[in-house]
């Protein structure tokens, strides 16, 4: 009997210990489809922290706003709803002018401008975060943003009244300025708004194109290169410091590797993005000698606009990036 008690305790031990060591599952909404570049780099990050944490730590990825819709997914981040989530910055652009810096038009327009306006505003984003309990872990660009229309632009003239789809108060100021009337879609819902004719023009990257085969439906894509867009990974403080110090650091060093790569992989996959277009019968090309000069005028309106709206902030972010 005395052996059998003994059993049966150190059966009941290792339970404990078991369950002690339980792996954690968390949730990471996502609003773009699981062969996006962003969401690819995701998935290569939760197998780097399943792996690095022996399975302690499991992230499950939920693309294609198939969880939650991409407006939808900060609030979710800070209710606890998930405990992770990734956001295009420029959608909070409303609730904070420092999410939008990213998208004013024509102030950073290349990777390498585009990350050091990253540099120069991380940290203000960060502090922004971190008052509504959350952290910042990485934010990756999106390749050059350039104006996809159903008919040929070759000035700003040319846009007034398209159907112009809006997804931050950046494009949607773009529309106001140039006499086109937007409309809110997200990603996950481009696909269905240019079949139906919701809408029949916008810009992005040559990815946003590539991931809704926009060719369907418009057949001109200008490279106007007008800023880089970034998503950003947050996760809730109270998630994070629920964890052990070795998952912590496992989860922080994956995330760093995934900020690097993303960056990469963003700058590589640029051309072949657009040769992807034009392959499926789209014309791709250069902006107009008239159209780069009119959108450059709009992109100083709206500079001058988002550093009075974003005051001290905005001021100490420009200040950095412009040394």
């Amino acid at each position: 009997m005395r052996v059998k008690a003994l059993a049966v305790a150190a059966a009941a031990l290792m339970l404990a210990a078991t369950a002690a060591r339980a792996d954690t599952k968390w949730d990471l909404p996502t609003g773009y489809p699981a062969t996006n570049l962003h969401t690819e780099n995701l998935q290569q990050m939760a197998a780097d922290v399943e792996k690095a944490t022996g399975g302690k730590l499991k992230i499950v990825i939920h693309p294609n706003g198939s969880l939650l819709k991409a407006n939808e997914i900060k609030r979710g981040v800070q209710t606890g709803q998930v405990q992770m989530g990734e956001i295009l910055m420029s959608l909070l652009a409303n609730e904070n002018p420092v999410f939008g810096v990213d998208a004013v038009p024509f102030l950073a327009t290349s990777y390498a401008d585009s990350y050091r306006l990253w540099q120069a505003s991380k940290t203000t984003t960060d502090k922004v975060l971190d008052r509504q309990g959350m952290k910042l872990l990485y934010a990756v660009a999106w390749p050059p943003q350039g104006i996809y229309a159903n008919k040929p632009i070759n000035s700003a003239a040319d846009m007034k009244g398209l159907k112009w789809r809006a997804y931050n108060p950046a494009t949607s100021k773009i529309a106001e300025i140039v006499g086109a009337q937007p409309v809110t879609i997200q990603a996950a819902d481009l696909a269905q708004a240019l079949a139906t004719g919701t809408v029949n023009s916008f810009m992005s990257s040559g990815a946003t194109g590539v991931d809704t085969k926009v060719w369907e439906s418009v057949k001109y894509f200008y490279t106007v290169d007008a800023w880089l867009p970034k998503n950003m990974l947050v996760v809730s403080k109270k998630a994070f410091n629920a964890l052990d110090k070795p998952t912590q650091d496992a989860l922080l060093k994956a995330v760093a590797d995934a900020e690097k790569r993303g960056w990469q992989v963003s700058e590589q996959k640029t051309k072949e993005y657009l040769a992807t277009l034009a392959k499926n019968g789209m014309t791709v090309a250069p902006p107009s000698a008239q159209l780069k000069s009119d959108m450059q005028k709009v992109g100083e309106t709206m500079v001058n606009e988002w550093a009075k709206s974003a005051g001290d902030d905005g001021k100490a972010i420009l200040d950095a990036y412009r040394k």
